[in-house]
């Protein structure tokens, strides 16, 4: 007889166990007409997770998902490299647990709506990426937690 496998843990858990912090930055360019209906400096936005072994970029370009890791060392400040790049940036965030949801989304897919899915079920509600650079900066309800740095 073999022993069992322990049961699996959540995806959420993994990630957050494994010390995966999420940062979320926002933009001012606007690649299609519509979207200088924006605030300027936040008319995008996209997630970027760090983990014990580097970078990996989820941005939501206009008709397709960029999914990139990159080739940098876990070590390099790539919230600071976007800060001086211009961009404004928030984190560190834990990863979340999943949304739970009876019916699928009816909402489009959005770069604030893969932002809201990074932060999982404790992000809070926006529609445009000012509202979300506003809600994870006026977040006083401790429902998404920043995480602290150790150094």
């Amino acid at each position: 007889m073999t022993a069992a496998a322990p049961p699996a843990k959540p995806a959420h858990r993994r990630a957050a166990e494994a010390g995966q912090r999420a940062f979320i930055v926002f933009g001012g360019a606007a690649d299609q007409p519509w979207l200088r209906l924006l605030r300027p400096g936040f008319r995008h936005c996209f997630a970027v997770l760090a983990d014990a072994t580097g970078w990996t970029v989820l941005d939501p370009l206009s008709g397709r998902l960029v999914v990139a890791r990159l080739e940098v060392p876990a070590q390099f400040d790539l919230p600071g490299f976007y800060r001086r790049a211009g961009f404004a940036v928030r984190g560190p965030f834990a990863p979340g647990r999943p949304r739970w949801r009876l019916l699928p989304p009816l909402a489009p897919f959005t770069c604030v709506a893969l932002c809201r899915a990074v932060l999982g079920a404790g992000a809070p509600f926006a529609v445009t990426p000012w509202g979300l650079f506003r809600a994870l900066d006026n977040d006083r309800k401790n429902i998404l937690t920043p995480m602290r740095l150790s150094r």
